[in-house]
């Protein structure tokens, strides 16, 4: 009988393992629906529906060492919480290990890139700029994820992609700041490969942290999330992100999986992106 507590096929040691998974479940900085503290634990429960052999890249995940160290502690205020993750973290990224991370809210972002080398560019996707410098006067917000990476390795080096919200005051401090973005109309009109092109050329750098918000994807494919927007990508597309960036990533979060809002369909196909992430960064 499986085992819920972890995620599926994780049967490697910490030592032995290139990647190592852990679950942040967190949601104080929630601004409309609550819920993402059980992201965690609904995305490892759907990693167990799926075969181990992946037919795409013909081989199967039950030979790829990969661990699941389980969730950090239950935090309390957003600034313990980033500290929190980044301290969790940093054992993995000192390890020279591949971190992938479930959320949780988009808050948990900034502690995960904390701990790794400021040589890295971070991509994200997301409906949301993220950019405010702080939200119902909390600096650590999920609304502020992209503002507080800027903060850690510079503008210049974060591009979030599928965005189609924002505010005005976002928005003036983004053009004020230099602050690229790649809105989902760009996606829909030009495809998902020529946003990504476009973000690596931007980014310049060869090591990519990739952070996915799931709230990027259409809401009529993943519901179960904590603030849903419509006009978004399909799963498709975050699929080719992930196989596009496979060889440079250094880390990957999931979050903003809020269960209770749909019938398992968002937390299944973040189940899913995990395990692509697990596949193409395996043979890095």
């Amino acid at each position: 009988m499986p085992s819920y507590l972890q995620f599926a096929d994780a049967n490697a040691s910490f030592d032995e393992a290139k990647i190592v998974i852990f679950g942040v479940p967190y949601d104080r900085t929630t601004s409309f629906r609550a819920g993402t503290r059980h992201g965690p634990a609904a995305i490892r429960e759907a990693s167990w529906n799926f075969e181990t052999y992946m037919l795409e890249h013909g081989r199967d995940l039950q030979d790829v060492k990969f661990h699941d160290l389980g969730n950090t502690e239950n935090f309390g205020p957003p600034l313990e919480m980033v500290d929190g993750v980044y301290r969790f973290a940093l054992p993995i990224t000192r390890a020279d290990k591949i971190p992938l991370i479930l959320g949780g809210e988009h808050s948990i972002t900034p502690g995960v890139v904390a701990s790794l080398p400021r040589d890295i560019g971070v991509i994200g996707l997301d409906a949301h700029l993220d950019f405010r410098d702080s939200y119902l006067n909390e600096k650590h917000s999920h609304a502020c994820s992209q503002r507080r990476i800027s903060d850690l390795i510079g503008v210049e080096h974060v591009v979030y992609m599928g965005i189609r919200s924002e505010s005005k005051d976002e928005a003036a401090d983004a053009k004020k700041l230099k602050l690229r973005s790649i809105r989902a109309s760009f996606i829909e009109e030009n495809g998902i490969e020529a946003a990504t092109e476009l973000a690596l050329g931007a980014i310049l750098r060869k090591k990519i942290y990739l952070t996915v918000d799931m709230d990027c994807i259409d809401p009529a494919y993943a519901p179960g999330v904590g603030t849903p927007e419509p006009f978004g990508i399909k799963p498709s597309d975050v699929k080719q992100v992930i196989n596009m960036l496979g060889p440079k990533l250094v880390g990957i979060d999931i979050n903003e999986v809020a269960p209770q809002w749909d019938g398992g369909q968002t937390a299944l196909l973040a189940a899913r992106l995990a395990r692509e992430a697990i596949m193409v960064m395996s043979k890095k």
